[in-house]
């Protein structure tokens, strides 16, 4: 789950960490009256969660209340990034000396929590990471024990804070770590962290990832995820199902009962030299209704070609499921090929069932990726 930057900065500003002082705004006019609250000039930001804001024209200023109304009104009704823009942050303008990066978050090779901090702010710090790597500087945190005083001190420093300044940041970054723990978060950073030119410390931007698999634990976000536009139609759609579904941008639908199943389908596509649209586990004991709303998922994926399905029969039997498959077709309505692959329980029988029903199985998974990518590529699919 991904925060927008006004929440975020509500969540750090809670925290004790200073963020400038601003406000949210929905219309033209919110954006006028936050502007002479806070006093000109001021930064409009757009709300949205995706990054690369600046360079697609969603961060502007204004000198004016006037004037702030007037850009918000060209922000609200545009689009950044192929998203609607439902919101501004309108938010006084910083008098920057420097920009600097600090962040927290999960080195998945290590399987371990990770403090970041570089000189070189206001750049992504992938970039800064490849061209500078020594810029980039790396704490790794014991999960059982904690980031202590003294390792943030030694970040603070390597960057190149000393005296009170060091031990100012070292808080905020001791900071940041309480709430990448407390909110069980895969990412908590601010970039751009900025010094004032009156020697103050803002963090101008803040973003606040938190684990989906944690989010149970936060009574407060559960219904948030519903309303924030963080999800397109096809994964709210799975979630109310209760379906694991993760959107990708390739011509392969694919759908399998078991998250390593459906993983290892994906890998397999891949090595064929397919391109993937989607993960969709629709779990066990996947009947007919779950396999009819699976396959209005995945088929409504506009880059889809072809849909592959995986199953591996257990306490779900073959033959159930493909009368699965034959009756969500014919209510799904489905004019892009079916490539099945299937085995376990009554798998021979499930398999005469897709055969009198001109759906193509496949003996092995390998097979079926490499019919799915095969039809993927074909100029021959029935026009959608």
């Amino acid at each position: 789950m991904r925060f927008f930057e006004y929440e975020a900065k509500s969540v750090f500003e809670r925290y004790g960490i200073k963020v400038p002082k601003g406000g949210y705004a929905t219309t033209p006019k919110e954006a006028k009256k936050l502007a002479k609250e806070i006093g000109c000039p001021v930064a409009l930001k757009v709300q949205i969660l995706a990054g690369g804001r600046g360079k697609a024209g969603g961060i502007k200023f204004a000198s004016t209340p006037s004037e702030a109304e007037e850009l918000a009104s060209i922000m609200l009704a545009t689009k950044i990034q192929g998203l609607d823009v439902h919101g501004i942050l309108v938010e006084e303008k910083i008098n920057i000396d420097h920009e600097y990066y600090l962040g927290v978050t999960i080195d998945r090779s290590r399987r371990m929590p990770v403090a970041l901090a570089s000189s070189m702010g206001g750049m992504d710090i992938e970039e800064v990471a490849k061209s500078s790597p020594e810029k980039v500087i790396r704490r790794y945190v014991d999960p059982l024990l904690g980031m202590s005083d003294f390792e943030a001190r030694m970040l603070a420093k390597e960057v190149g804070f000393t005296g009170k300044k060091m031990l100012e940041v070292s808080r905020i970054i001791l900071t940041l770590w309480m709430i990448m723990h407390e909110y069980d978060a895969e990412l908590v950073e601010s970039n751009p962290f900025v010094e004032t030119k009156d020697g103050g410390f803002v963090a101008a931007d803040a973003r606040l990832n938190v684990d989906d698999n944690a989010i149970f634990r936060h009574e407060e976000l559960e219904s948030r995820i519903e309303t924030t536009g963080e999800l397109n139609k096809r994964e709210a759609d799975a979630r109310e199902a209760g379906m694991s579904y993760v959107e990708l941008a390739g011509e392969v639908s694919i759908i399998g009962n078991g998250a390593g199943l459906v993983m290892a389908t994906l890998d397999m596509v891949d090595l064929y030299g397919g391109r993937p649209s989607n993960f969709l586990d629709v779990g066990g004991g996947a009947d007919s209704e779950r396999m009819t709303k699976a396959l209005q998922i995945v088929s409504s994926h506009p880059n889809a070609k072809v849909i592959l399905i995986n199953i591996l029969g257990g306490i779900t039997r073959c033959d159930d499921m493909a009368r699965g498959i034959i009756d969500a077709r014919k209510r799904v309505g489905i004019s892009i090929p079916l490539v099945v692959r299937m085995v376990g329980t009554n798998e021979i029988e499930g398999k005469q069932i897709l055969n009198s029903a001109q759906i193509e199985v496949l003996d092995t998974m390998e097979e079926a990726a490499m019919k799915a990518v095969e039809l993927s590529r074909s100029k021959q699919n029935p026009a959608r």
